[in-house]
C-alpha cells in the first residue's frame, strides 16, 4: 500500500476541537484524512454521509472536550462508541489496523477499555483511569517526554528509544491512575511488554516531578500502547509541533528542515500501515 492510499478517520463529536490539526498532519504527509462525526459511523445521518470503519486503516481520536467532559473526560464519547461500534472497534484492532488517541482521545480509549489492553483486546470496564491533575488545574505548557518504546508501538517505531521530545500538554485530567492493590503488578507487566511509550522528563532528560510531570501520573507516564502495539494513547499533543516553527524556542535555534518533534509519530504509523497492508 502506498501512503496516498492510506485512509485515516479522524473522529469527532460536539466539543472535539483538535480534529483539523490532526487531519492536516496526515494530509501533509500524503495520506487521505477524513474528519467524521460519530453519527456518520453509527448511521445516524443521511445515506450519502454514512461511512464504515472498515473503509479506513487508521482511526484517530483527537483532543478537545467531548460532550463538555461531563461525568469524566471522554466518558460520554466512549459510551456512545461502545454502544454502537464496539464490535467494529475490536475487529479493527484484531486485524492489525491502528488506533491513536491524543489527550481527550487517550481518555476515550481508556474509557473504552482498549487501553492498556494488557491481556486482551479490550475490557468491558475501564482497567485504569486518567484522573484530575495533582495541581487541580488545567495545565497548558510545553512538556518534555522521553521515548521508552523498544519498537512495539506502531506510532513510535521511527523514534529512537531514549530520544527526548518537546510536545505541549493541555489538559485537566491527565494523571494515569492504576487500581489499588494491582498497581505494582500492572505497571511491571506494562514495562515487561514494552507498553510504556512516553514518560515525562525535564529539559535535561531526567525523570522529574511537577511541573515537568504536569499531572502527577504514576511512573511519569505520558503515553502507553496495548500489548500488540497498534492502539496508542498519549496526553501531550504531537499535532501541535508538526513543524519546528511551532516549537516555543524556534526563534533561538536553526529550524533546519522545519521538522517538529511531533511529526515522527504520524510518519511512524503511516510507515507501519504501508508496510503491513
Amino acid at each position: 500500500m502506498n501512503v496516498a492510499d492510506v485512509k485515516v478517520c479522524v473522529l469527532r463529536i460536539e466539543g472535539t476541537n483538535c480534529e483539523l490539526e490532526m487531519a492536516e498532519c496526515f494530509r501533509r504527509l500524503g495520506a487521505q484524512a477524513e474528519i467524521l462525526h460519530l453519527k456518520q459511523l453509527t448511521g445516524e445521518c443521511s445515506p450519502d454521509k454514512k461511512r464504515q470503519l472498515s473503509e479506513y486503516q487508521i482511526l484517530m481520536l483527537p483532543g478537545g472536550f467531548s460532550s463538555g467532559d461531563y461525568v469524566r473526560a471522554g466518558a460520554i464519547f466512549a459510551a456512545r462508541m461502545k454502544n454502537a461500534l464496539m464490535r467494529d472497534l475490536v475487529d479493527f484492532v484484531e486485524k492489525g489496523y491502528a488506533i491513536g488517541g491524543i489527550c481527550n482521545g487517550f481518555q476515550i480509549l481508556v474509557e473504552l477499555g482498549l487501553l492498556p489492553g494488557i491481556d486482551k483486546t479490550y475490557s468491558e470496564v475501564p482497567e485504569v483511569a486518567l484522573g484530575i491533575n495533582d495541581s487541580a488545574r488545567f495545565e497548558c505548557r510545553p512538556t518534555y517526554v522521553k521515548c521508552e518504546s523498544s519498537g512495539k508501538c506502531v506510532f513510535t517505531r521511527n523514534i529512537r528509544k531514549g530520544r527526548n521530545l518537546l510536545i505541549p500538554s493541555a489538559h485537566a485530567e491527565g494523571k494515569l491512575i492504576l487500581p489499588d492493590g494491582k498497581a505494582d503488578e500492572m505497571l511491571q507487566r506494562m514495562i515487561e511488554q514494552d507498553q510504556i511509550v512516553f514518560r515525562y522528563v525535564d529539559y535535561m532528560g531526567n525523570y522529574s516531578g511537577y511541573p515537568w510531570n504536569p499531572n502527577g501520573s504514576i511512573y511519569n507516564i505520558a503515553g502507553i500502547c496495548n500489548s500488540t502495539g497498534n492502539v496508542f494513547g498519549m496526553m501531550p499533543h504531537p499535532e501541535r509541533v508538526f513543524y519546528r516553527i511551532q516549537h516555543p524556542d524556534w526563534t533561538q535555534n536553526d529550524i533546519g528542515e522545519n521538522v517538529g518533534d511531533g511529526r515522527a509519530i504520524f510518519e511512524s504509523v503511516l510507515s507501519y500501515i504501508t508496510k503491513k497492508f
